[in-house]
């Protein structure tokens, strides 16, 4: 259980401050956004140099290793990436879909009989020229079959795109909560989401309950800790007990779980209180000084650059 220190959710890197933890957290926002939306529509090749640029970024930023080498870190993730890659390529095309003829069987009309037998015209599509293939190139749909083992184009293309967004989308917001902190990303949100003030939307009770739930989050994960050692170390034989007797011990933890983080919750409340919290907009809280600095600039113009490439070079053919 200890493991769950090491989640992604709520971990944030205080030391050592990386160029990363330097940039503006806006700005790093935005380039979150961009690689989780870039992903759709896009070719094979935009979703693998996805996958290289989050391992260089990650590599060339000065985190620890002892960071990006962790189960739930970089290294799990690319192994679990692999594990889809494979099983996605070994499954009988592509997860065993299966296509069916649009209009019913009952009215599926049949091609009439022809004098000729060896001329076979079809009456519901025009007569093609036949073309002649380039030679040297040949098309086959299997890409590899070795015994029982098959790898079909459409097996390859889905098991490609199941482990690249699965790799993209979880490690580009595990290394944005790694490099940001949690009051950062709340000023960052309250910022990119001024002009929804028109709107009268309460923009900064958002970015309050957004930052009290990344508190939160680990303190949830703590108590989950805390009561599956208190089980562990009271060495419980589930087998004897049974299923009625399993469920009603369960039962009585996920009622202390509740109890612990409503308790937390009223210690979160209180604390607020006491420091003169009224509502966000009597009590304004300066979460971050929020300016843009050379590097900011730099990676606004590396974005541009990012966005570029990708609708010249990354569309979906």
């Amino acid at each position: 259980m200890d493991l769950l220190r090491s989640l992604p959710l709520g971990l944030y890197l205080e030391q050592p401050q990386t160029w990363l933890h330097k940039i503006d957290p806006r700005v790093k926002f935005i380039w979150l956004m961009s690689f989780l939306t870039t992903y759709t529509f896009a070719n094979n090749q935009w979703r693998i140099l996805l996958v290289v640029l989050l391992v260089l970024t990650t590599l060339i930023s000065g985190i620890p290793r002892r960071i990006w080498q962790q189960p739930q870190q970089m290294t799990g993730l690319l192994l679990l990436a692999f594990f889809v890659f494979a099983i996605g390529c070994i499954t009988p095309d592509g997860l065993g879909l299966h296509y069916h003829p649009r209009l019913p069987a009952h009215q599926v009309v049949a091609a009439p009989a022809i004098a000729n037998p060896t001329v076979s015209v079809s009456p519901a599509t025009p007569q093609i020229a036949q073309t002649k293939q380039p030679q040297g190139k040949t098309y086959s749909y299997t890409l590899l079959e070795i015994a029982w083992l098959k790898v079909t184009r459409r097996s390859f293309d889905l098991a490609l795109r199941l482990s690249t967004i699965l790799f993209t989308v979880l490690y580009s917001t595990n290394l944005y909560l790694i490099t940001t902190a949690p009051e950062e990303i709340t000023a960052a949100i309250e910022s990119l989401m001024q002009p929804l003030n028109k709107l009268k939307l309460p923009i900064t009770e958002i970015t309050l309950t957004l930052t009290l739930s990344l508190r939160f989050i680990p303190l949830v994960l703590e108590e989950i800790q805390n009561l599956m050692r208190a089980i562990m170390t009271r060495a419980i034989n589930w087998k004897k007990l049974g299923f009625k007797s399993a469920v009603k011990i369960w039962l009585v933890v996920i009622n202390r779980l509740l109890e612990n983080l409503l308790l937390r919750a009223e210690q979160m409340a209180s604390a607020m209180t006491v420091r003169g919290f009224t509502s966000p907009n009597k009590h304004r809280v300066q979460w971050h000084d929020l300016k843009l600095q050379r590097r900011d600039w730099v990676a606004i113009a590396i974005l541009g650059l990012f966005w570029g490439v990708r609708l010249v070079f990354g569309n979906e053919v």
